[in-house]
């Protein structure tokens, strides 16, 4: 399905230049959606498409953006950390779009998603917030799934180097985790007190996923104490959760906002 959408390449921020898509909803629709992708993925996915055909479907506006050092977006990977992408994501939210918005986030994309919360609460804004869908969500990722693996050789290298390389599952480029991103990371936790986002939030999370394991999903429903949180188990799911019967799932769950 061919959908009409505005691409403002490399939008000028406050900083970095960021690559932002648009796609203008009807009026007096429901909350927009904005996605927010994992750690070096872009928003050219599936999961993303999805997103936009599913609110497409809804009338509603859509956005999607590649972090700095992301995609098509300007900056070096290696510069960014979890402040400086939420920080991102607050300003293209706050510029971009109007009225409540639906936060979509992929892996990384949850934690980005969870701090773009905090910040809105601090702001006064908390009425942007029309309700969170995250994907394998994995906030807190550096503190709580990558330091309690690294072996001493590792952690003497990122103290030495800076960085570590490793191999990576999904490109032929080695995954690089700088010491930039470990301790900023720790600055940046959400999982250590009770959060509240005032709107419904939906999660996805594969049972057979490699990278972030069903319970670390089950610790965002515990944080999320006092809100709607309703997560779907899917039994033979991995990190990525783009098969067809996956996008299925995300595109009824996407639908599920159609009255917010």
């Amino acid at each position: 399905m061919e959908i009409d959408s505005t691409v403002d390449h490399l939008w000028k921020g406050q900083s970095t230049a960021l690559a932002v898509k648009t796609l203008v909803g009807a009026d007096n629709t429901p909350a927009g959606f904005v996605w927010l992708g994992g750690f070096r993925s872009d928003m050219a996915g599936t999961k993303a498409d999805t997103m936009v055909k599913a609110a497409h479907e809804m009338k509603c506006a859509a956005l999607r953006f590649d972090y700095s050092g992301h995609g098509i977006s300007d900056g070096e990977f290696v510069e960014g950390c979890i402040s400086r992408w939420a920080a991102e994501s607050l300003e293209v939210i706050r510029q971009k779009t109007h009225g409540p918005q639906v936060l979509v986030g992929s892996s990384m994309g949850a934690w980005i998603a969870l701090r773009v919360v905090q910040e809105l609460h601090k702001m006064g804004e908390a009425d942007r917030i029309g309700g969170l869908l995250l994907i394998a969500p994995a906030p807190d990722f550096t503190r709580e799934l990558m330091e309690p693996e690294f072996t001493d050789h590792q952690r003497a290298e990122i103290e030495t180097k800076g960085y570590l390389e490793e191999p990576s599952e999904y490109s032929d480029e080695p995954t690089i985790i700088t010491k930039l991103l470990i301790e900023d990371g720790r600055e940046n936790l959400v999982l250590d007190k009770e959060l509240s986002v005032g709107g419904p939030v939906r999660i996805l999370q594969g049972m057979q996923d490699p990278d972030v394991p069903w319970q670390h999903a089950l610790r965002v429903v515990e944080t999320l104490a006092n809100d709607d949180v309703q997560m779907t188990l899917v039994k033979d799911g991995d990190h990525r959760l783009s098969r067809d019967q996956d996008l299925e799932l995300l595109t009824k769950t996407l639908l599920q906002f159609a009255s917010v």
